[in-house]
Order: C-alpha cells, then structure tokens, then sequence
C-alpha cells in the first residue's frame, strides 16, 4: 500500500493539493475516486487517503447487503467510514450496485461517512453512471464532499504516470471544481475550499514535508505520526 506521501514523489499530486486533500479527510469528509480505465490507482488513492481520517475513525468494508442495514439502524454521528472497494456489477468482494449501491449512497446522505472507487472519468459520467443506471437520488451523490478523478499520463518518455486529474468538493447539494492537473504548472487551484481552512491545508502540507524529509512513508508510519501529533 502507497502512502499519501508515496503519491507526492511519484507525482501522482503535489505538496499543496496533497496538504488540501489530508486536511479535508481529516474532518471525515466522504469519497468517491474515479478512473474509467483499471489499473489507475484508484484503490491507491482512496486507501492512502482513508489513511488521513479522524483518530477515532473505524473503517467497514460494505461486503453483505447486512452492513448496510445495520447502518441505517446504527447512531449517525460515530465514526465508522462504510467502504465499497467500487461501485460496480460483478459478484466481486464489496461491489455495490443496484439497490445497494443507492442504500450505500443513502448512507452518506444520512450523515454517516462512505468511499467508494467508480469507472467514471468525470463528474458527469458519475451521475450518468450513479443517477441513470442504478439509479441513486441526484442530492445523495452530490453529498459526497469530494470527487477525485485520476488520468494515467503517458508523455514525458517515462512511462505511465498516475495523476489526479480533477477534485470536486461538494457544500453538500452541488459539487465545484477546486483542483485540476495542468501539463505546464502541475496542479492548479481552481477555486478556494469552502470546507477547511487555508491554514489546515498548509499544516497538513508542511507535515507531508516533514515526513518526506525524514523518509518516514509507510501506511502504518504516517498513521501514527498522524496521530501522535494530534495527541
């Protein structure tokens, strides 16, 4: 599993979108990461994000129709983050779709913290995929806080490159545009957050730094740095 602060020297984001993306997990925002091709890094992008949630977080993967009716039965305000490794048809372990993948976005509706992957591209090929064929309520997936959308960049004579290509946050009834990738500058702020402070980005940015200046990257070591410096 790549870290966050893996995905910043891989050039997969930047400093600066990396230190926006960690402030906003750390309030549990919920997520959906979008690529239609596989091997994107969809599954790398989510998991290093979840890695940034609240301390007393719980994550539950969405395995049984069951999880999802002890979650609507369960008090809306505790910590548990319900993951579906992709929404999606197939008899895969923790794929959504049909009516559970609309009780699964009921979920975030409801208050209660959900990240899921999809085969969507843009924000409109999500709620074409989401609303259309499934079909989830249009306002429960414009409650998702953050939309991440990745492209797999060839040029440059080095290979493939996995970059973030666009992030959307949500006020919770309408997504924007707040990130997107620019081949001459990187990344580029498109709009300021209406959800964290630009200050808490530049705290979680400047922690990323330090963790990369004392090659501290794993999972499990970013994890604890996380915590113990809220502690």
């Amino acid at each position: 599993m790549l870290s966050l602060v893996d995905l910043i020297d891989a050039g997969t984001v930047d400093t600066p979108l990396a230190g926006y993306l960690a402030a906003m997990m750390r309030r549990g925002a919920s997520l959906l990461v979008g690529a239609r091709p596989g091997g994107a890094g969809k599954t790398t992008v989510m998991c290093a994000l979840l890695n940034f949630l609240p301390d007393d977080a719980v994550i539950r993967a969405v395995d049984s129709p069951r999880v999802l009716r002890e979650a609507e039965c369960a008090v809306a305000h505790d910590m548990t983050c319900f993951i579906a490794h992709e929404i999606g048809s197939g008899p895969y372990f923790a794929y959504l779709w049909g009516r559970d993948a609309r009780d699964f976005l009921a979920l975030r509706a409801a208050g209660r913290c959900i990240a899921s992957n999809l085969h969507c591209d843009t924000i409109d090929e999500t709620y074409a995929q989401l609303c259309a064929q499934n079909p989830c309520a249009r306002d429960h997936v414009a409650s998702v806080d953050l939309k991440v959308f990745l492209r797999v960049d060839r040029t440059g004579g080095h290979g493939a490159r996995r970059v973030v290509h666009r992030v959307y946050e949500s006020d919770g009834t309408a997504d924007r545009l707040v990130w997107q990738a620019d081949g001459r500058s990187g990344f580029v702020r498109v709009a300021h957050s209406g959800r964290v402070r630009a200050e808490d980005e530049t705290v979680h940015a400047s922690l990323l730094e330090n963790l990369r200046g004392n090659n501290v990257r794993t999972i499990d070591a970013v994890r604890r740095s996380i915590t113990a410096r809220s502690a």
